[in-house]
């Protein structure tokens, strides 16, 4: 079966089934205002100010026509990719705070691809610093590599720190790797980058005892000071404190667990002050459930219905032992949670339609989305089989309450049907103006891949395509 419904109709009939539920009576459907990005490219702009000034010192340092001979140039480019690796190591754990703010004008998914992108770098500019100053300091005080590392760990205060963090940079890099992380346990993955935190106080001191720019009293080495006392207070805020604040706050607990099908439950939570809440459909908790075998164990999940006020869902796949026990949480569980976070909302949509592209449990945040997305949008929720189908009774409801084009494309990748729809010219005859709609994608990395592919083919913009992302 392609698909179970007609192109132009879509499904609009059918009841919310036992684990949904309707807004209450009376309540229209909230659409959120759209949120513009320049929160975001302010951000940028800073962020990209700041690395330029952080070099700026050595500029200024540095006397026209010092650098006549490839030892000047060595040390110098050492310095350079010191200054720069330790400002990116600023930025790094200023996004890893999920301090409110960045959560709120960047999300979660952009945060996770940054800061990707800006490991990579740092790791880069950390071995350049690294080799370039052993290089350099080495040819000046003509010792070989060996021994000048030797002098260094010896001699210079604080030095052993600055090549432990390095060491550890190099760990976190290695399992940051995609094919490295796709196999290792997602705890154990984390547990690998908890380190991570260590490389910010261990560089600490031979930046400031050490670093040429930086060791001497002044207002570069005050401002420098005042950006790591920021950081580590983001740190302590968005990590500690304001979760301890969310939590004493809303209370949240177990209500009821139901099974969607045979590998897939629901978790309803209620809690105090839930009216209070500020979620947005398709956004994503971080959740650690108080229960033995669970309580040492934080994953993130999405909220699968809009805020309501009275309680709150997630869906969860079963595919691991942590997920299997969640199905036997006891009623009145207590639950720490982390957010709300995400970009994947109605509220940072660009276009006024919308197309949603779900493959199997990632209908679960798009679920969410179309209470508040405005009347109007397609989704197309692609799974192997009918049975791997969630929510269909509500998705049915939505279909009808809100004036949604729903398609189920059921098959295997391989099935002529499938292949036929989920390509561009399937997509265009299905939503022949999809290249004036936002894009909402979530399922599969293979799924989400290819839609991608398809939908620029078809001429979607880049700007217009959303993609969930909970993690790194």
């Amino acid at each position: 079966m392609t698909y179970a419904n007609p192109p132009a109709a879509g499904r609009r009939t059918g009841t919310p089934s036992r684990s949904g539920g309707r807004p209450a009576a009376g309540v229209p459907p909230r659409v959120p205002a759209p949120r513009g990005p320049g929160g975001r490219r302010l951000l940028v702009a800073v962020a990209v100010v700041g690395l330029f000034a952080s070099v700026v010192p050595w500029w200024l340092d540095t006397p026209a026509g010092s650098l006549r001979d490839t030892t000047a140039m060595l040390t110098a480019a050492g310095r350079i990719t010191g200054l720069v690796a330790g400002y990116l190591l600023l930025v790094q754990v200023l996004m890893m705070s999920r301090l409110p703010l960045l959560e709120r004008l960047i999300g979660g998914e952009n945060l996770a691809r940054w800061h990707r992108d800006v490991g990579a770098t740092l790791l880069v500019a950390t071995l350049a610093h690294t080799a370039l100053i052993l290089v350099g300091y080495a040819r000046l005080e003509g010792r070989s590599l060996l021994d000048e590392a030797g002098v260094m760990l010896r001699d210079y205060e604080d030095m052993v720190g600055a090549f432990s963090a390095a060491g550890l940079m190099v760990v976190v890099g290695f399992t940051s790797i995609r094919g490295v992380r796709a196999v290792l346990p997602y705890e154990l993955w984390r547990a690998l980058h908890l380190p991570a935190y260590a490389v910010l106080l261990l560089g600490f001191g031979h930046q400031f005892s050490n670093g040429a720019q930086l060791f001497r009293p002044g207002p570069v080495r005050t401002g420098w000071i005042a950006m790591y006392v920021l950081v580590v207070a983001a740190l302590l805020w968005g990590r500690v404190l304001g979760p301890l604040v969310f939590n004493l706050r809303h209370r949240l607990r177990v209500a009821d667990v139901v099974a969607e099908n045979p590998d897939t439950i629901s978790i309803y939570l209620t809690g105090e002050r839930l009216d209070r809440l500020e979620l947005l459909g398709g956004q994503f908790f971080r959740w650690r459930f108080l229960t033995r075998g669970c309580w040492w164990q934080s994953h993130p999940f999405s909220v699968s219905a809009a805020a309501n006020g009275r309680w709150l869902r997630l869906t969860v796949k079963v595919v691991g032992s942590y997920t299997h026990g969640l199905r036997d949480l006891d009623q009145g569980t207590r639950v720490w949670a982390q957010g709300p976070s995400g970009t994947f909302t109605a509220a940072h949509r660009t276009r006024e339609r919308a197309l949603l592209i779900a493959g199997g449990s990632g209908i679960t945040p798009i679920r969410a989305m179309l209470e508040e997305l405005p009347p109007g949008a397609a989704l197309i929720y692609r799974a192997r089989t009918s049975a791997d189908v969630l929510l269909a009774h509500e998705l049915d409801w939505l279909a009808e309450a809100r004036d949604v084009s729903v398609w189920y494309v059921v098959g295997s990748r391989s099935d002529p049907g499938p292949r036929q729809v989920m390509s561009p010219e399937g997509i265009i005859r299905l939503v022949p103006d999809v290249a004036r709609r936002d894009v909402y994608l979530c399922g599969p990395a293979g799924l989400v891949e290819e839609s991608v592919r398809v939908l620029r083919q078809a001429g979607v913009p880049s700007r217009q395509i959303h993609l969930a992302t909970f993690e790194l």
